[in-house]
């Protein structure tokens, strides 16, 4: 624990051994394409897919009429919590569109075929006679009375209303020295993951069993759900999710309508199936997020103080809302940030519109919070000619405040509790890295004397991580002296298969390349909900350290017994037990397992055969991190090209296990981060079209952009797990859009001209400071 170790994983990753979806080939498998709308809104009048059908090689081709009572909604995977007065109008999306369609890249039939050249051919056979209808685009009118409603079964496009507030913003405004009022927009990205979504599924009618490889975050929900929805027991489904190129938490999402349709295809069809997404699909069909208004204003005292802050959002929930509130709540609770806020009132909307589903992207609306909260206290310390590290310093939480009980509801149904934090030495860290005062107060002048635009940002946020319900995990010592762990989380790049070993090694003593790691695979084990919301290390790894704790127990026990001493007089290294000092007495881990499982005898009452345990973890509640981002950039005032010379990345999350998988995992949300602040939005038209659907369009960061991000880590261990750790795997994309908007305004230094929005752009900023 705590050493860099290298990545088990990366020999098969880097060879080109490790498996991912589109590897996986089965003989007779047939290939799906899926016919996806044009228009965002638009009423289907019929579809005719009889000449499809006479394509040679074309197996089928299924409507929604074709799929009988199978077709029904998804579920509504998080329901809303329980905040007094809230409106929730539940709608989430369909297998294939039925009646209508509500964004473009909505599925309304698939064709199976033996290629995929076939199948894609084939849906240029099918004639769908469809009525466009006026879309709902903008999220600001989305509620007006003359705005076509999406969902007919409802009374408006409205999707939740929730209010939540602690003490009296109108009484602290009413006393305060200054009242700063802004309107911020965070608009619409997408995660474009390295690999597409995918799934291959086959049916075996003779052992009555269903495999679906899958690119799921969530395998065992996958089984649960779709062993329900086909009549079959969850033991006779088996979901595999191997090595993801990406899920950043879309591919949370459940259920995909591909993964609705294709299984219950291949049980009709006595086949194996194919369909792997291509990344035009992707920008229509996977989920998205990030799209809200805030209208926001900030009451201080003359020392910069903050008194309490008003924030009333519209939140951008597409056209199904599948994960309930999970995005807006976090918007609406990580505003707050590490600061002492006394008087806090928030309202939201969300509201549905003719846009593809939102759902959780690396940040899951944390970003939007973060921008609003940094984005006043920035124009605050400016009003009011206070440094802005120093208007932070004044506001942070003091460590002796916590655990801190913010007195609103969380996404987790609980309270929002910060279980524990130390702000102040991140603070002091970034800036004594980046160089602040120095950068300030001389080589700041000195380069603008020299005519370059030259600023630096910086800014705090807090990250809830780490939520329930739980995770598990099986241990078991093998005959060969190896050990084996199973657990049910997915992993998509995170370095599960090392951390997790280095957690049950520092248990058993053993050299972590003899850990083998097995993740993601209902047969291997059935118990978990999934990797999301920066939970993998907190929940799965504190049930690794539970099994491994308890295997070791076993092993201590039966030691004792066999060499006659106490157990407190044994240790465990280099996959031995042995009397401590003696090393004459040490027995191999493998002998010990199969003294553990005896070929002959009976097995004493009160004991089990083997080396093995499960074990379960849940939280009471989410783990705090928190951080501090600072960066210098130099901006092209002909161009309004960026560069960003400087990243720095003070980082809490409490124990660390593996400090280069930490880095890594910041960096890659660091680069996303720089994404969404600059490169990265998406446009739609008038009628819901996506406009930049391709990667000649929708830019994104290269190497070339990222630059070298220096990190240091403050270790504040959390009380709400036995091991202290907290979750990082969203922290480097959190605070970026914020940081990078203080950066440009800085280095610009344009009087009167403030960023209110993100992405940006060279193109926007350029018209930004022209207006």
């Amino acid at each position: 624990m705590g050493k860099p170790i290298r990545r088990n994983e990366d020999p098969r990753l880097l060879t080109g051994q490790a498996l991912f979806v589109d590897d996986v080939h089965l003989p007779g498998m047939l290939h799906a394409a899926f016919l996806r709308s044009n228009y965002a809104h638009a009423r289907i009048n019929s579809i005719d897919v009889s000449a499809a059908l006479e394509r040679e090689g074309v197996v089928a081709v299924y409507t929604a009429a074709d799929l009988g009572d199978y077709w029904q909604r998804g579920p509504l995977l998080v329901p809303p919590p329980p905040i007094d007065g809230l409106v929730f109008n539940e709608c989430t999306q369909v297998p294939l569109a039925k009646d209508k369609v509500n964004h473009a890249g909505e599925a309304i039939a698939v064709v199976i075929a033996e290629s995929r050249y076939i199948a894609e051919d084939a849906l240029e056979d099918i004639d769908v006679d469809m009525e466009m209808l006026d879309a709902v685009v903008d999220i600001e009118t989305a509620l007006d009375g003359d705005t076509p409603r999406i969902h007919e079964q409802l009374q408006s496009n409205l999707a939740a209303h929730v209010v939540q507030e602690k003490g009296s913003y109108e009484k602290a405004a009413a006393s305060a020295h200054k009242i700063i009022k802004r309107r911020f927009i965070y608009d619409r990205g997408t995660a474009a993951a390295l690999e597409n979504r995918g799934i291959v599924v086959t049916w075996e009618a003779r052992s009555e069993q269903l495999t679906m490889w899958d690119t799921t975050q969530a395998p065992i929900p996958i089984r649960n759900g779709l062993a329900a929805m086909l009549g079959l027991s969850e033991s006779q489904v088996r979901v595999v999710a191997p090595f993801i190129g990406g899920g950043f938490g879309p591919k949370i999402m459940m259920f995909y309508p591909e993964e609705v349709v294709l299984p219950w295809a291949s049980m009709q069809l006595h086949r194996p199936i194919k369909w792997i997404e291509d990344r035009q699909e992707n920008f229509f069909s996977t989920t998205q997020e990030r799209g809200q208004v805030h209208e926001s204003e900030m009451a201080v005292d003359e020392n910069g103080k903050i008194l309490g802050i008003k924030d009333v959002f519209v939140h951008d929930a597409g056209a199904y809302a599948p994960y309930g509130l999970t995005v807006p709540i976090n918007s609406q609770c990580t505003l707050l940030g590490p600061y002492d806020v006394p008087n806090y009132y928030s309202e939201f909307s969300a509201v549905f519109t003719n846009k593809p589903i939102v759902t959780p992207y690396r940040g899951a609306g944390r970003q939007h919070g973060v921008f609003v909260m940094e984005r006043l206290l920035d124009f605050a310390a400016r009003e009011l000619g206070i440094d802005r590290v120093e208007i932070r310093r004044r506001n942070y939480l003091p460590k002796e405040a916590f655990p801190h009980n913010h007195e609103i509801i969380y996404q987790d149904f609980a309270p929002l509790v910060y279980d524990s934090g130390n702000y102040l030495p991140a603070l002091e860290k970034a800036v004594e890295i980046i160089d602040y005062d120095n950068f300030i107060k001389t080589e700041q002048p000195r380069l603008r004397a020299g005519g370059k635009r030259v600023g630096v940002g910086i800014v705090s946020y807090v990250e809830g991580t780490g939520i329930g319900p739980y995770e598990g995990a099986k241990v078991t010592v093998e005959n060969s002296g190896k050990v084996c762990l199973l657990t049910g989380v997915g992993t998509q790049g995170q370095g599960h298969y090392t951390a997790f070993a280095q957690i049950v090694a520092e248990q058993l003593g053993v050299d972590v390349k003899n850990v083998r790691v097995v993740t993601g695979d209902t047969r291997e084990f059935n118990w978990g909900c999934g990797t999301f919301a920066s939970r993998g290390a907190v929940v799965a790894g504190n049930a690794c350290n539970a099994a491994g704790k308890m295997v070791r127990e076993k092993i201590l026990k039966l030691a004792a017994g066999i060499l006659e001493v106490a157990e407190a007089d044994l240790e465990l290294s280099d996959g031995k037990v042995q009397v401590k000092g003696v090393p004459d007495s040490a027995i191999k881990l493998g002998d010990l397992a199969m003294q553990a499982n005896p070929l002959r005898g009976a097995v004493k009452p009160g004991t089990e055969p083997g080396l093995e345990a499960t074990a379960y973890f849940g939280p009471e509640r989410g783990a705090t991190a928190s951080g501090v981002h600072a960066m210098l950039v130099e901006v092209d005032p002909k161009t309004m090209l960026v560069e960003i010379k400087r990243y720095v990345v003070v980082h809490d999350c409490g124990t660390v296990i593996n400090p280069m998988i930490l880095e890594g995992q910041i960096q890659g949300g660091v680069a996303q981060g720089i994404g969404n602040a600059f490169y990265e939005e998406l446009f739609f038209n008038e009628g819901g079209e996506l406009m930049n659907a391709s990667f000649m369009d929708y830019l994104l960061p290269t190497s070339l952009d990222v630059p070298p991000i220096d990190t240091a880590h403050i270790e504040t261990p959390s009380p709400l797990n036995p091991m202290g750790v907290k979750g990082a795997g969203e922290a480097g994309a959190i605070p970026t859009g914020a940081l990078f908007a203080q950066a440009v305004e800085d280095a610009l230094n344009m009087d009167g001209f403030e960023i209110h929005e993100i992405p940006l752009s060279p193109n926007k900023l350029f018209e930004l400071t022209r207006k």
